[in-house]
């Protein structure tokens, strides 16, 4: 990296920290203002602070990778989203204002009992604080593969910044600080989009481009298989997408907080609606960035493994001559590989697809992949504990050698930025649940606004450090984004299903709805073991299975329990 980009990235952080302490400098001297921000927020900024929640560093490290590897067909993950965005519009946000709660859990009270939003609120807490911990790990591996600094003090630094203004004004500064950090966002991407355009041949169309992407298999967006295995299709995204959007955006505190702090029920809605218009798009255009930096890799070097870890383990160990000698394969098979792209351009710019072309790229691009697998067998053998999987490594191997200076700086600020706006999402939601859910719901006597306000800066910075703690210990699982995913698949279909049956289904009782949520996610466990479905199918299975357990425990066991339940409608 240049001076400049250092002068730019440490700018543009410096500029969103200093900036949120002092926006928010004097302005929480109660719960209300600390956790909801006065209810003072417009829909405009609702919507960019639930986007900027939901776009952490791993959405713009992971994802362009996941498209180089697998192509366009992760887009389908996001199908249930907008349908999610209105149901929530419709039945959450109009309950949980009706109410005036601070998190999402106070209303199982309201509905059930205690026992039942504890519940809910330790699941969350658990997945969260997990979830946290790797949006901190993920830009830390960006900035240990450039200056080689320890992950442990990386994780410490990036997760300090993150509390300094969390910490100082709560929820308005976090919502303050994800405006000028979506920006940073959306301006960085879109730049790097044109210059990836800019970078590729210069007889070379963007629709050239997208017809290399489609003979390698890239271009393949919807799939609409019943494999229940194959991980991403038309039906999982429609589905479990959607009830995965449903537990996300309608029960997770981080997503919950940020809406409740709108001005009125009218500006959530317009917010979170935004949210299921834009998100779509925006995670096609990341992955179609992705698809882009692997059609740029048609026609420039590439490395063997894009994890630079990996190549320090390989030249260490007695398979440094085997991996040479495949790297010179590679180097060979890229050469050819760039003659018949060029050769298929010039037919497209003669208006012909030619199909003989397509095949041979074909298999050349599977030829490249069996060199890649043969490279990761040997790095397994070099050290069993080697990470071979490359996909996070990915687009930051194309921002640090083939950018130009200053618009390197850019691109660690963007994610950079994603990662702080989202683990402050994270703490405000994990800091204020335990301060409202579990502190202050068991003490025994009346504190203070000031009392729990202090109460809340303290778990803030609690959770920030156990945060940085699970971040050090963290370590790569196929990438990171679909490791968040699992996490949340595996706790948010109980919890959606908690939440379902106290919106919609009066009969069941708070008895029935504990028990049920409790063996739901004993089940949940056990089926993630046996792994017979793809991660995103246990939304939908742990949603149901709530469901269904609790109705059927409330007719054959508790029945003639005599339950109060509220009238909150």
């Amino acid at each position: 990296m240049q001076q400049i980009d250092w002068i730019i990235l440490v700018i543009t952080l410096l500029f969103i920290v200093i900036y949120g302490v002092w926006k928010t400098k004097g302005s929480t001297g109660n719960v209300k203002d600390y956790i909801l921000g006065n209810n003072e927020t417009p829909w405009w900024t609702v919507g960019l602070s639930v986007m900027a929640t939901q776009a952490s560093a791993i959405t713009f490290l992971s994802t362009p990778g996941q498209a180089y590897h697998d192509g366009m067909g992760f887009v389908q993950f996001y199908f249930g989203l907008p349908i999610a965005m209105v149901v929530i519009s419709m039945t959450f946000i109009p309950i949980y204002h009706k109410l005036k709660v601070f998190t999402a859990y106070e209303y199982l009270e309201q509905r059930f009992d205690l026992k039942t939003r504890s519940l809910a609120s330790i699941l969350f807490l658990v997945q969260r604080g997990l979830g946290t911990g790797i949006t901190i790990y993920a830009p830390s591996i960006i900035l240990s593969s450039i200056l080689g600094w320890n992950l442990t003090q990386l994780n410490i630094i990036i997760g300090s910044l993150v509390i300094i203004y969390t910490f100082s004004g709560g929820t308005k500064a976090v919502n303050v600080t994800q405006k000028h950090q979506m920006f940073v966002i959306m301006f960085g991407m879109i730049v790097t989009f044109f210059l990836i355009l800019h970078l590729l041949p210069n007889d070379m169309t963007f629709g050239n481009a997208l017809h290399i992407a489609g003979a390698n298999d890239k271009m393949n967006i919807v799939d609409f298989s019943f494999d229940p295995e194959t991980r991403y299709t038309f039906w999982s995204g429609i589905t479990g997408g959607f009830f995965l959007a449903l537990s996300y955006f309608g029960t997770d505190q981080s997503q919950v907080g940020r809406y409740l702090s709108g001005k009125s029920i009218r500006e959530s809605q317009m917010g979170l609606i935004i949210n299921g218009f834009l998100k779509v798009p925006m995670q096609f255009f990341i992955l179609l960035i992705g698809v882009m930096v692997f059609v740029f890799f048609q026609f420039n070097p590439v490395p063997l493994n894009f994890n630079p870890n990996n190549k320090i383990v390989i030249e260490k160990s007695i398979y440094k001559e085997e991996y040479h000698l495949l790297e010179k394969k590679l180097v060979d098979l890229s050469e050819e590989k760039k003659e018949y792209n060029l050769l298929y351009i010039d037919h497209l710019n003669q208006n012909y697809d030619n199909p003989i072309l397509r095949k041979k790229l074909t298999a050349l691009s599977n030829k490249e992949n069996d060199l890649r697998d043969q490279a990761k067998e040997l790095i397994s053998k070099a050290d069993a504990k080697a990470e071979t999987n490359d996909k996070d490594y990915v687009f930051i191997n194309f921002i640090l050698n083939y950018l130009p200076k200053g618009l390197i700086g850019l691109l660690l600020a963007v994610i950079l930025s994603a990662a702080m706006s989202s683990t402050a999402s994270g703490l405000t939601a994990l800091a204020s649940t335990t301060a409202i859910d579990i502190y202050k719901r068991n003490l025994k006597e009346e504190k203070s606004d000031k009392h729990y306000v202090n109460a809340t800066k303290v778990f803030t910075v609690f959770w920030g450090i156990v945060a940085i703690l699970f971040a050090c210990i963290g370590t790569l699982f196929e990438n990171l984004i679909q490791l968040v995913n699992i996490i949340g698949s595996i706790f948010y279909g109980t919890v959606l299903g908690i939440f379902l049956v106290g919106f919609y289904i009066k009969y069941i009782r708070a008895k029935a709805i504990f028990w049920g949520a409790i063996v739901t996610q004993l089940m949940i466990f056990y089926i993630f073991y046996l792994d017979i479905v793809s991660f995103l199918w246990l939304n939908f299975i742990g949603a149901i299975i709530t469901i269904l357990i609790s109705a059927l425990l409330q007719f054959f066991l508790f029945r003639n329990k005599n339950e109060a339940i509220e009238n909150i409608e």
